[in-house]
């Protein structure tokens, strides 16, 4: 039976390890990358004998992430897979507040994990996957916030921001290769995850659009972290993916 095999960042918690959890089914190969395991889904794949591989990773090494990777695609029997996809998943938000008040420190973590780490691990992937027969894909979850601005939130904005655009560039590299990569920025939606909480908690002073963030919780217009993952996994699988390289689940 062939395989697909998926790369996914961020499996920790959220939509990462929703998605992961889906992703634990039939024919797939799962390598997931968080500073976490994820107990829940270890012990998933061991009730249903699904292929799972856990690596606890700080991405703002990613340096070091994307060499393993490399290494690690390098020795595997692709002949039999199908598919290969890397899912740029994983984000972060450490302060919520303007740019003058915030630590350097998180402002560089918050870029290394947003954007280096997506691009050094995209760069890793498809030199890696080049002389594959299987179709190769990159997922990169970006954000409605990459783009449109939000005060106190110049850095998750820049980095999603940076997401959106590499990938562009990275289309059209791809469309010239052969058996190119086919590559999308999707923006997810809203959902309820701890970084939804962790903005809606702010205060108003340090965050103008706290009220917003609140009223979408109180009106029920977020999605829950299962419902998001089956949406952009559908994405994945539409037989046009690609074709926009920057794209909203929302149309």
């Amino acid at each position: 039976m062939n395989q697909q095999l998926f790369i996914l960042t961020g499996s920790s918690r959220g939509m990462g390890a929703a998605m992961a959890m889906q992703l634990l089914s039939g024919s797939n190969r799962l390598l997931c990358i968080a500073r976490h395991d994820n107990p829940t889904l270890a012990e998933r794949a061991s009730q249903t004998g699904a292929s799972l591989t856990q690596w606890k990773l700080d991405l703002c090494e990613a340096g070091a992430v994307a060499q393993q990777l490399g290494n690690w695609l390098a020795q595997q029997d692709h002949q039999r897979l199908d598919s290969v996809t890397l899912i740029n998943n994983a984000g972060v938000i450490l302060g919520v507040a303007a740019l003058h008040a915030l630590p350097a420190q998180d402002l560089s973590q918050s870029l290394r994990i947003g954007l280096e780490a997506p691009l050094l691990l995209t760069s890793a992937f498809l030199r890696a996957t080049r002389p594959w027969r299987a179709a190769r894909r990159v997922l990169n979850i970006s954000s409605g916030l990459g783009r449109r601005p939000m005060a106190s939130q110049a850095a998750y904005c820049a980095a999603k921001a940076g997401m959106d655009h590499f990938t562009r560039c990275l289309a059209l590299e791809e469309a010239t290769q052969p058996n190119g990569a086919k590559v999308c920025s999707l923006a997810p939606g809203v959902i309820d995850t701890d970084m939804q909480t962790h903005l809606r908690g702010s205060a108003p002073a340090d965050f103008p659009d706290q009220p917003t963030f609140a009223a979408l919780r109180a009106n029920g217009q977020l999605s829950s972290p299962a419902q998001a993952a089956q949406r952009v996994l559908a994405w994945l699988e539409r037989p046009d993916f690609g074709a926009e390289p920057v794209a909203d689940i929302r149309g």
